[in-house]
């Protein structure tokens, strides 16, 4: 974008966490300021959206049992909610950089008018563009194209970070310890993530085929994941914890009481305070419980089973089975709910034991490495084994 005072702008990113968190998800264009400065953050929070209204709406839960043509169009709500918002942060972001001076004057009258309304369609077509460059390599690539994006973001900052935040230092030892303390992260990561508790299920019921009507059953089990919730409830904690001092910064404490309430929380809630990882540590556990019971009851397991002709043994269909997934999935989300805790407030307790500051490699992006690195390695496992298949059957 035109008119951007660098200088100004590096500091602006050095005393702002919640740019620095958003920073992750444009792949570094937001500390530029480019026409995709705000990635594709708008869709994430448009897509968080929807499935939190999903429940409480009873269209939208229409759709979603819809199969792929309620997806599509779920898909399709998304992107349309996704422009305003890029819209709305496009002005904030212009906002902050007006009050940081960084940018000129913003508004909506005068000579400033033309240079905002370029700015806001520049930044949410920026978004848009990379919305439909993800659908197009999900569509025509192998793995989701939006998560694919940000994990590109996040390994192009790896350079920047290896040589401003640990070969300017001495602390040799510190800095391998801290090395092996982000293996083991990483090996806990993939361990949580493909751990899962299954449900033995069985098959029995009599179909038709031919005129004739035949037995069918068979055994199974149903994987419930420990950590179903992935990388969303360290974002939500994140964006809320982080959220007193973006307001300070949007409002002046000598006209707006908003302002002031904003500074006394923001002082409470530094980074370098316990206090704000403390807050991190049970926001993270509380939004894990809270979107993980979201996104369960929205796959009604127990009336899809029902109607497949399964059951849980020792289990009635119907409500029993749903009664009894939601016991289960309550008991194994709470080990998941402790671990994303603890992943979360990890890089602080390195820090401490380090004396190594490199908070900017925090653990929401091994998360998100992690995640998008094992979904992209299963899909490419089901392409390999239907080639294997496609070629047996020539």
């Amino acid at each position: 974008l035109p008119g951007i005072d660098q200088v100004q702008l590096d500091n602006l990113f050095r005393n702002n966490e919640l740019l620095g968190f958003l920073d992750l998800f444009s792949g570094g264009a937001l500390s530029r300021m480019s026409i995709v400065a705000l990635g594709v953050f708008p869709y994430i929070t448009s897509s968080i959206i929807i499935q939190l209204l999903t429940p409480v709406i009873p269209s939208l839960q229409d759709l979603a049992r819809e199969g792929e043509a309620g997806r599509m169009r779920m898909n399709q709500i998304t992107h349309w909610i996704t422009i305003p918002i890029a819209f709305a942060q496009g002005y904030g972001q212009l906002v902050l950089l007006e009050q940081s001076n960084v940018i000129a004057e913003v508004g909506f009258s005068g000579d400033a008018l033309l240079p905002t309304v370029a700015a806001l369609f520049s930044i949410a077509a920026g978004t848009m563009f990379l919305v439909w460059l993800g659908e197009l390599i999900t569509e025509r690539g192998i793995g989701n194209g939006i998560s694919l994006m940000i994990f590109a973001g996040i390994v192009a900052g790896f350079p920047n970070l290896l040589t401003q935040g640990f070969l300017d230092r001495d602390n040799v030892l510190g800095i391998g310890f801290f090395a092996l303390i982000g293996v083991l992260i990483i090996a806990c990561i993939v361990m949580f993530n493909e751990a899962h508790r299954r449900i033995p299920v069985q098959y029995g019921r009599s179909i038709f085929r031919g005129g004739r009507m035949y037995r069918q059953s068979g055994a199974t089990y149903l994987p419930l994941r420990i950590n179903s919730a992935g990388m969303i409830p360290l974002i939500f904690a994140f964006s809320i914890v982080i959220l007193p001092g973006t307001i300070a910064t949007y409002f002046s404490t000598n006209t707006s009481w908003v302002g002031d309430v904003a500074n006394f929380f923001a002082d409470l809630l530094i980074p370098s305070s316990p206090l704000y990882w403390v807050m991190v540590f049970v926001l993270v556990v509380m939004f894990t419980f809270f979107y993980t019971l979201v996104v369960f009851n929205q796959q009604q397991l127990a009336e899809n089973l029902q109607k497949n002709g399964g059951f849980v043994l020792g289990i009635r269909p119907g409500k029993p089975t749903q009664d009894y997934l939601n016991r289960v999935i309550v008991r194994i989300t709470l080990g998941g709910a402790l671990f994303l805790g603890t992943i979360a407030i990890m890089p602080y307790i390195a820090s401490l034991i380090t004396d190594v500051q490199a908070i900017s490699l925090s653990s929401t992006s091994l998360l998100i490495m992690v995640g998008v690195g094992l979904d992209t390695l299963r899909q490419l496992e089901a392409q390999l084994m239907m080639r294997n298949y496609e070629g047996f059957l020539r």
